[in-house]
């Protein structure tokens, strides 16, 4: 418990399991154990067993390619979905590598559990996990456009207000690493481009550690990606507070 009473791991932190009916949740609950999600774990690898799926309740998870040279990311994961959606469309193994980027906490499942569970509570489970799968598909699509359409610096406002909706915080830690994988560029051009976010008075940028300082204004140098994928989330899982 925190110090204001709160479950750090209650289910209802995460957009998915917060969709359940209130009884499938509870029936789900003794099957969910707490998760520390610390930078750099790895979560699955390619051609490996996904022994376990993730429910974020807070941090943020990447799903990344490991290409011949560079690591790039094609997709996030935070309160609003699960990692390792493979196992819910039937597949063992997966052909990228998941880990966490973000500090934060995540209820895990083992993964045969969780075939199990989508079985046993046939309609609502699955359903939601539909809705999110069909809002992955909104965010990959999006990516692999926003690469090649939009300049470094939206793309950045962009990675940077998602993070911060993942974190419930407008502070958090983000290394130039992690954002040289989001942006699929140089540390250099992070650099360049965090460092003209900080001169516009956006954030501020220090040590690893992002502060939005003008949420509006940084609103102003995101790619429309941002709104597309937020409505398209919005529109397929209820927002936060609206929980059975």
């Amino acid at each position: 418990m925190t110090s204001d009473g709160a479950d750090p791991y209650d289910p209802r932190g995460n957009r998915i399991l917060a969709a359940l009916p209130k009884n499938a949740r509870d029936h789900l609950r003794p099957r969910l154990e707490p998760f520390d999600l610390k930078p750099g774990t790895i979560l699955y690898r390619p051609g490996e067993r996904i022994e376990a799926v993730y429910f974020p309740v807070i941090g943020v998870c990447s799903i990344v390619t490991d290409l011949e040279g560079p690591t790039v990311e094609v997709a996030t994961v935070g309160d609003e979905g699960m990692v390792g959606l493979p196992v819910f469309l039937g597949v063992a193994t997966a052909a990228e590598r998941s880990l966490c980027q973000v500090e934060g906490r995540a209820l895990r499942m083992d993964a045969d559990q969780f075939r199990h569970e989508i079985a046993v509570l046939d309609g609502p489970l699955q359903h939601v996990m539909q809705r999110f799968t069909q809002s992955m598909f909104t965010q990959l699509a999006r990516n692999a456009g926003c690469i090649r359409g939009h300049r470094t610096h939206e793309r950045c406002a962009r990675w940077l207000l998602m993070t911060a909706d993942r974190m419930h915080s407008d502070r958090f830690d983000l290394t130039q690493k992690f954002l040289a994988q989001m942006l699929a560029v140089r540390r250099s051009s992070v650099s360049e481009v965090a460092g003209a976010l900080a001169a516009d008075g956006c954030i501020h940028y220090s040590r690893g550690t992002i502060t939005i300082l003008d949420r509006d204004r940084l609103l102003t140098h995101a790619c429309t990606c941002y709104r597309v994928i937020r409505e398209a989330l919005d529109a397929t899982l209820p927002p936060h507070g609206q929980a059975p």
